[in-house]
């Protein structure tokens, strides 16, 4: 019949995508259970939630605890969802730091992370410290921590792909008496696992790679401590940043080809990076993974697989203009870590400091030969 419960160490990760958060197998049920739409549940006689039922959706629901049962799986951890990736990010922050408390923050880090930061924790009285991700590492390790309540690594760094030590961090965070939350968005929970080296909380923006297929709406925090569970779980609660039952279970739904879409991404990541770095027109090409990369040791010494996110940079917004015209394959979009291959000019958005020409690959589960061919084919045109 089956069994429930953690999933066995030595399964592998295209296992472990399609069966986490399972529930023992019972004749005549779905394989996996509906997305259940309902906001109050019947109580009957008894009092709220006696013997673990269920009572209202903003605190308890069963289509989330699917989801979070996988997620958790995958992660190490227990999990609880949000309604977005910037709402898991604001929840780790938010319901642990406090009016005074001192938070190190990425410089280079995901743009909407530091307008949270400056927007909204400063004018709550949060003392934001800005370092960028090469340089937390040194910080922590010369124990300039001391008084920080929470350190927010994001690895790889979105868009610029550095990749920092999370294992020092975590030691150093832990013997300063911080807390240290890890944005593992590009890398995913089977690319890394940031609670296993010592990270307190791992975020992650599950709209994207986790999940993707670019059709929902999704984040979630895991944790491998009690205490800080229930402190999120409260904050959670309290704030009702809760995900709809359709996107949890779509989400559910679509991180079981998890291991087969980041096998093709990763895959086809190393050929359009080699393919970019041997091209004239392009320069200052970034994948973690590719020999040469200034985080290429780290990288393959921490990170699980490759990732499918490679970021470049052509001579202007010309020239990206030249290049979209050209390519069938190559869609203008934001985000990463969908099915369809994407180029997002960042400088568009204003968040990020980088040059007009600055561009993040997401590599899909398209053909390789077929978007390494289309993306040479964008760049003949952007160099014209």
């Amino acid at each position: 019949m089956g069994s429930t419960g953690p999933l066995p160490a030595g399964w592998g990760d295209g296992t472990r995508a399609v069966h986490a958060g399972d529930a023992p197998p019972v004749p005549g049920t779905p394989l996996r259970p509906s997305p259940v739409f309902a906001a109050p549940f019947h109580l009957g006689d008894l009092p709220p939630r006696a013997g673990g039922a269920d009572a209202y959706a903003r605190t308890e629901h069963p289509t989330y605890r699917a989801f979070e049962t996988a997620v958790g799986e995958l992660d190490g951890g227990r999990c609880l969802s949000y309604a977005t990736g910037m709402a898991a990010v604001s929840a780790a922050v938010l319901a642990l730091v406090s009016a005074g408390d001192r938070l190190v923050l990425p410089a280079d880090g995901y743009y909407a992370t530091r307008l949270l930061a400056r927007d909204e924790l400063e004018r709550l009285g949060v003392q934001v410290e800005y370092v960028p991700t090469l340089e937390i590492a040194g910080v922590a390790a010369r124990g300039d921590l001391e008084g920080a309540r929470m350190v927010v690594l994001e690895t790889p760094s979105n868009p610029h792909l550095d990749v920092c030590d999370v294992a020092a961090v975590a030691r150093a965070t832990r013997a300063a008496g911080a807390l240290l939350a890890v944005d593992n968005t590009t890398a995913t929970p089977l690319g890394q696992r940031p609670l296993d080296l010592g990270a307190d909380l791992t975020v992650g923006a599950d709209t994207k790679a986790l999940t993707g297929h670019s059709d929902l709406l999704l984040g979630h925090v895991s944790t491998a401590s009690d205490e800080l569970y229930d402190r999120l779980k409260g904050w959670r609660d309290h704030t009702g940043a809760t995900p709809g039952a359709f996107d949890a279970w779509l989400g559910h739904r679509s991180m079981s080809t998890l291991d087969l879409r980041l096998g093709r991404q990763g895959a086809t990541a190393a050929a359009v990076s080699a393919a970019l770095a041997d091209h004239p027109a392009v320069t200052g090409v970034r994948w973690p993974w590719r020999p040469g990369d200034p985080s290429h040791a780290l990288a393959t010494r921490q990170m699980l697989r490759p990732n499918g996110v490679v970021s470049a940079e052509l001579a202007d917004e010309s020239a990206v203009s030249r290049f979209l015209a050209a390519t069938r394959l190559w869609t203008a979009a934001t985000s990463f870590g969908g099915v369809h291959s994407t180029v997002d000019r960042r400088a568009q958005w204003g968040g990020d400091v980088v040059p007009a020409g600055f561009l993040r690959f997401s590599c899909g589960i398209e053909d390789t030969a077929d978007v390494v061919a289309d993306l040479l084919a964008g760049l003949e045109a952007a160099a014209g």
